[in-house]
């Protein structure tokens, strides 16, 4: 993750200082950021109900309002104060979030003039996003403004800013990592539980998220697509695949040397019998993770599951 020395960069701005500091202080990794950002573009697409992933399925309105939701979701991660004119208070400063999509194109209202802006930008397709921090003064805007008033960044300003973090990884969105011709497939089937294994089929080695198992079935009770019982972690096992879980099967995928999901994600991967002390240990046996093009007649083992039929 990339994180600029804006500890030690002098600053003639002592509120912006406190500001920034204050920000960091609340979240020093920009783990919380990600996942306000991350969240944000999961409740626009609204996948469970219309099966969006992507930023070109969005109408206007729903863009525009991205930038809404995107202030929304920071102000429940960090319990953020109302400003008086701004969107916040931090640090005992008024402070105005703005989303662009594009990197430099920050609406300004005249509301922020002369007040600290919280700039944040970022790419699902890319998995980054970059945030900062800036005083909105004459010096550093455009002289000509829109209908309402409202202004971007001159150049000066676009180079004035204090970033926060550049191009830090956001949690990726499977669907977008995917060939779009692979992901036409994955939808091409009138049952989402059907879509559900052919998504952990394609997408085997590779983190996915709860929300995109809920884009891809698209029904109640997405999660009980992927548990045992008749999801895909039972069907899929009959072809040698593990469906691992972040909040109960960490272990294993650390044994298979794969990307170990978080307590909001799986992994699948396609697994082999091994020699001892090769891979992991499953129920007495071991296992390690298929190279291309391996074949293997066996089943996969079964991994614990708990009892109840909550989410895993």
């Amino acid at each position: 993750m990339s994180i600029p020395t804006s500890h030690s960069t002098a600053s003639a701005d002592a509120a912006l200082d406190a500001v920034a500091q204050e920000i960091l202080r609340l979240d020093p990794d920009g783990m919380k950021w990600s996942a306000a950002i991350r969240r944000t573009y999961d409740m626009v697409y609204l996948g469970q109900q219309t099966g969006r992933y992507r930023w070109d399925q969005l109408m206007k309105t729903e863009k525009t309002h991205f930038g809404t939701m995107f202030e929304i979701n920071a102000q429940r991660e960090f319990g953020f104060a109302d400003g008086v004119k701004t969107d916040y208070r931090i640090a005992a400063h008024q402070v105005d979030a703005k989303w662009s999509q594009r990197s430099g194109e920050w609406m300004l209202p005249p509301e922020v003039f002369d007040e600290i802006a919280l700039v944040a930008t970022g790419s699902d397709q890319d998995s980054v996003w970059s945030l900062g921090l800036i005083r909105a003064t004459d010096e550093v805007r455009r002289a000509k403004g829109n209908r309402d008033q409202k202004s971007q960044l001159n150049e000066l300003g676009r180079r004035s800013i204090r970033w926060l973090w550049r191009d830090a990884p956001l949690r990726p969105n499977v669907l977008l990592q995917l060939p779009r011709k692979t992901v036409d497939h994955i939808f091409d089937h009138i049952h989402g539980t059907q879509r559900t294994h052919r998504l952990f089929r394609e997408a085997e080695g590779m983190i996915v998220h709860r929300n995109s198992v809920a884009t891809v079935a698209k029904q109640l009770d997405p999660q009980k697509r992927v548990r045992g019982n008749g999801g895909s972690r039972t069907v899929l096992r009959k072809e040698g695949y593990l469906v691992l879980s972040g909040k109960y099967h960490r272990r294993l995928a650390e044994g298979l040397a794969v990307a170990v999901p978080l307590a909001d994600e799986y992994i699948s991967v396609r697994v082999v019998r091994a020699a001892e002390g090769e891979g992991v240990q499953i129920d007495g046996g071991w296992w390690r993770r298929a190279r291309p093009g391996e074949v293997s007649d066996e089943p996969a083992p079964v991994v614990g599951e708990p009892k109840s039929s909550g989410d895993e």
